[in-house]
């Protein structure tokens, strides 16, 4: 297979797509997320704590202090891909995040994620 149709090929396949947790197994805490790229994303945020500029200060602080050996990345539920390929699947990714969120409540001692603001 030339290069040409390796990355047609790559472009085309499709990302498994849907919410994920990063759990300190020091402490508890967890980080919930959702992705239209579950690997790339993951891949992102372990290449942040890695460098020192991940975006989240706590769980930053908390990689420098613990290690990366105390914290797992996972994914915890994946969406289904679209019949309609048009269709963007961001709303179909935050109602699903949002469940995950009040499911596990991972705000202040409990995980990184900043509480939601009710809008007016």
């Amino acid at each position: 297979m030339d290069r040409k149709a390796k990355i047609r090929e790559y472009k085309e396949t499709q990302r498994p797509m849907g919410v994920y947790r990063i759990t300190n197994k020091e402490n508890g805490k967890v980080f919930i997320g959702s992705s239209k790229d579950l690997t790339a994303i993951l891949n992102r945020h372990r290449s942040e704590l890695k460098i020192g500029s991940h975006r989240n200060k706590v769980m930053q602080e908390e990689w420098r202090q613990y290690g990366p050996e105390a914290f797992e990345f996972e994914q915890l539920e994946l969406l289904e891909p679209l019949d309609d390929s048009f269709r963007d699947p961001s709303d179909d990714l935050l109602v699903l995040e949002e469940m995950w969120l009040e499911k596990l409540s991972p705000f202040g001692d409990r995980g990184y994620n900043k509480p939601v603001k009710a809008s007016a």
